[in-house]
């Protein structure tokens, strides 16, 4: 059994597949892991959408790959002046490994889709709305629990939206009615490399105490 923590610290972007299969019963217990985080209220207003059929996943990957391609060229539009070759060259990395994933999308052995009703939750007093912040709170740690169980089965996966401008060419793919929107699609599958620890600053370059500012080394 994998321990905790080290899934954890290893559980990484994976954007290149084997092809391998990945059975039912595994999906299954990515969800079941999904379907144990927690929720405001203990509402679980998710919905899960798997897509397994070959041809299926071909379609969902041109929407994705075309939506990519104009979030590629606005990215390249848009570079800061100024950037030092090392800060290129890691914008360079991290471009060519989102584009891995935009053309090899269907070789996922299966592609997840995480859904949210498209109501408001925002609670009104005498004194107006009663703000609790978005929605979306209570639905990504489920797509959190999901990578993570799938990490333990030594499966790999990436959280990707770069799809999010093709939302209603995707919706009307796959049927999903209007009252739902997608707010994730994880892609599932054995990795090509390896997992392991990803560059991240260290976090106490990014934690205060007791107010803002105030940093221990």
């Amino acid at each position: 059994m994998m321990d905790m923590y080290e899934g954890i610290m290893t559980t990484r972007a994976i954007r290149r597949y084997s092809g391998e299969s990945v059975s039912d019963e595994e999906v299954a217990r990515c969800l079941a892991a999904a379907q144990q985080a927690p929720s405001g209220g203990n509402s679980q207003p998710w919905q899960y959408l798997v897509v397994t059929d070959f041809d299926l996943k071909v379609r969902v990957a041109w929407i994705y790959r075309t939506a990519y391609e104009r979030w590629e060229k606005a990215q390249l539009s848009q570079l800061p002046p100024g950037w030092s070759d090392a800060q290129r060259q890691e914008f360079d990395r991290g471009l060519k490994a989102s584009r891995t994933l935009a053309e090899g999308l269907e070789s996922a052995a299966a592609l997840v889709l995480f859904l949210m009703p498209d109501v408001s939750i925002t609670p009104s007093d005498d004194e107006g709305p009663i703000d609790i912040g978005p929605l979306y709170a209570s639905v990504y740690p489920a797509v959190q629990n999901f990578m993570l169980a799938a990490r333990s089965l030594g499966i790999g996966t990436v959280l990707t939206t770069v799809w999010w401008s093709r939302q209603a060419d995707m919706r009307e793919l796959l049927g999903i009615p209007d009252r739902f929107e997608i707010v994730a699609l994880v892609p599932l599958g054995r990795p090509v490399g390896r997992f392991g620890k990803a560059a991240r600053r260290d976090a106490a370059t990014v934690t205060h105490w007791n107010g803002y500012g105030s940093k221990r080394t």
